[in-house]
């Protein structure tokens, strides 16, 4: 019904944290001899990092949206959201955001962890090979 909006605003908060934090550290740079744009797109930056969160999650919420919208549970007119239409839907819906919506994202960061993890081993492991 909704599940896709609990993922897209994890999205876009992270999303918004992120545009802060690389505007913060390009101003930190700019006093520097260092380009900002290369900071930013080191395989090592957190910022690099976070993009990987919010693509996985902006991608994920896209997909979802569109099944819904081609099941017809989402519609262009007014309230959107068919399950809005009564309240017995309502309040399924609201359930179904709870459960299936923060179950989604949580696993979506979970998922991303790992890529984190894996990251970190392998990098480490390239470091102690090149030694």
């Amino acid at each position: 019904m909704a599940c896709f909006l609990v993922p897209a605003a994890e999205a876009a908060v992270v999303t918004i944290i992120r545009k802060i934090a690389e505007d913060n550290q390009q101003k930190k740079y700019s006093a520097l001899k260092v380009h900002p744009e290369e900071v930013l797109k080191s395989e090592e930056s957190v910022l690099h990092k976070t993009r990987w969160l919010t693509n996985l999650l902006w991608g994920g919420s896209a997909l979802l949206a569109f099944e819904h919208v081609w099941h017809g549970e989402v519609t262009p007119w007014f309230p959107f959201l068919t399950a809005m239409r009564e309240p017995d839907s309502t309040s399924a819906m609201l359930h179904e955001m709870a459960t299936n919506g923060i179950g989604m994202a949580a696993l979506v960061t979970l998922v991303w962890t790992g890529m984190l993890a894996v990251n970190h081993i392998r990098n480490k492991k390239n470091i102690q090979e090149a030694q």
